[in-house]
């Protein structure tokens, strides 16, 4: 009875704790339908409140394609999604360039069905691999990587299952400044500051990719923003 009541109690305290780290997100998918979104209407449908991005050996996209969310550009930021994979890769973009028919440019925290590549730090049509999983990274004014520190190692994070692909994940991506970091089920796996003054983007849209390829399905849910 003594630990029933401590429980309860426990929760009561921890209840507006929980509220308070939620407060500031928003909800950018509806779990209906595309409505903010915009991409190949092929590839990408709402089934069951989740998103799916999907291609078949009937429906192959021969370049990779984006859905990308129209609800403007992005600062500084936090996003956090669910997602699983089966087969291929996919990414979600930030601050990315908009090149025209559903296909964008730069930051991407891959998401990937090979082991130990999701989370870390690519840029399409650009730098393309900026840090690994398990690396601290700082980009020099040449637009060069350099590792200052490492964060975790990536065959250790791979031995304990840190990204389950068929099996929902959490995933957060914090954009702050010059400042860029990725979560994966509540460890860090990338650390970067980008002092590139050419390459680096300080603003631009999000999306979700679908990697051209093998046939693949990538399914997003919960998908929720913080801005300042």
């Amino acid at each position: 009875m003594v630990r029933v009541l401590f429980l309860v109690v426990c929760a009561g305290f921890l209840a507006p704790v929980l509220r308070a780290a939620d407060a500031g997100f928003k909800p950018i998918f509806n779990g209906r339908d595309l409505t903010g979104w915009e991409g190949d209407p092929r590839f990408w449908s709402v089934r069951e409140g989740v998103l799916r991005g999907e291609t078949t050996l009937q429906k192959l996209t021969m370049g990779n394609t984006f859905l990308i969310w129209r609800g403007g550009t992005l600062k500084d930021f936090q996003l956090r999604l669910k997602v699983r994979i089966r087969n291929g890769n996919s990414g979600v973009q930030y601050r990315a360039r908009d090149l025209g028919k559903w296909v964008v440019g730069g930051y991407q925290a891959e998401i990937d069905n090979a082991p130990g590549k999701t989370g870390f730090l690519y840029e399409e049509r650009g730098r393309k691999s900026l840090a690994l999983v398990g690396q601290q990274v700082e980009i020099g004014e040449a637009g060069v990587p350099r590792v200052t520190g490492q964060l975790a190692n990536r065959k250790d994070l791979v031995a304990r299952g840190y990204f389950k692909p068929r099996e929902w994940n959490d995933c957060v991506i914090s954009a702050k400044g010059q400042r860029l970091e990725h979560f994966v089920n509540g460890i860090k796996v990338i650390d970067v500051t980008d002092n590139d003054p050419q390459g680096r983007a300080l603003e631009g849209l999000l999306a979700l990719q679908i990697h051209a390829g093998p046939p693949m399905l990538v399914e997003f849910k919960d998908i929720q923003l913080q801005t300042p």
